[in-house]
């Protein structure tokens, strides 16, 4: 019987070869646009995938916990292929820019955070680059013009910065994790209100109905720019 073709053979042969060029090319089509932070989670899944050395079909197989909700974490995501919709992607709200990368057989695990040193040393590097991006991410601000400053010097940047060595950006420690439990199974339940699907685990059951989190009222955890909070219905 012929081994099963997954879609991410490909990814596969450039981590094998460390073709980042390839990979953060790959990345580009996820985050929409390049930046050293989305280079630096190109590398750090490269090194981790390599050091691992296990394929990952989304499965489970592999599990990523990252500590960030930035462009960090879309550099994992795409070179790790562990994503929440395959349930591999596990979001620590610390606001560190670090990320876990573990095979499911044996929990054998590394973890790479940045260093503290590196942000200043690179922007250093390129002495245009913080006031652009002060004005143009921070102020929200800039001219059409300065946008394309801005984001020709940041992708030149991403890409020269690879050839940093690995040792220079990140710390990195080999561990050995207890694997979380692989994602179960929920059966679909129908909202009395709204006659929307939901998976029974976050149905609500109020006076004799079955309702979704948003009919019943009350709060909701959620993601988003700010990290994880709760919003009300």
């Amino acid at each position: 019987m012929h081994e099963h073709a997954h879609g991410r053979r490909h990814i596969e042969t450039m981590i094998r070869n460390r073709d980042l060029e390839g990979l953060l090319h790959q990345a580009h089509t996820l985050h929409g646009h390049l930046c050293p932070f989305v280079g630096l989670g190109v590398k750090a899944g490269q090194y981790a995938m390599a050091a691992l050395n296990r394929r990952n079909t989304g499965m489970e197989e592999v599990v990523a916990i990252v500590e960030c909700n930035n462009c960090f974490t879309d550099g994992i995501q795409m070179v790790t292929g562990c994503t929440f919709g395959n349930n591999a992607l596990i979001f620590r709200d610390l606001g560190k820019t670090a990320v876990t990368v573990a095979r499911r057989e044996d929990g054998m695990a590394v973890r790479l955070i940045v260093r503290p040193d590196y942000r200043p040393k690179m922007l250093a590097r390129y002495p245009n680059a913080a006031p652009l991006f002060e004005k143009i991410v921070v102020e929200r601000q800039g001219t059409p013009e300065e946008r394309h400053r801005f984001h020709h010097l940041f992708e030149a940047i991403s890409r020269r910065e690879l050839q940093t060595p690995l040792e220079d950006q990140f710390q990195i420690q080999s561990l050995h994790i207890t694997m979380p439990a692989y994602a179960p199974i929920f059966e679909s339940l129908l909202c009395s209100v709204c006659g929307e699907q939901m998976m029974a685990s976050r149905a609500v059951q109020q006076q004799e109905q079955t309702l979704c989190r948003v009919c019943a009222g009350g709060q909701v955890p959620v993601l988003n720019g700010q990290g994880i909070g709760q919003e009300c219905f």
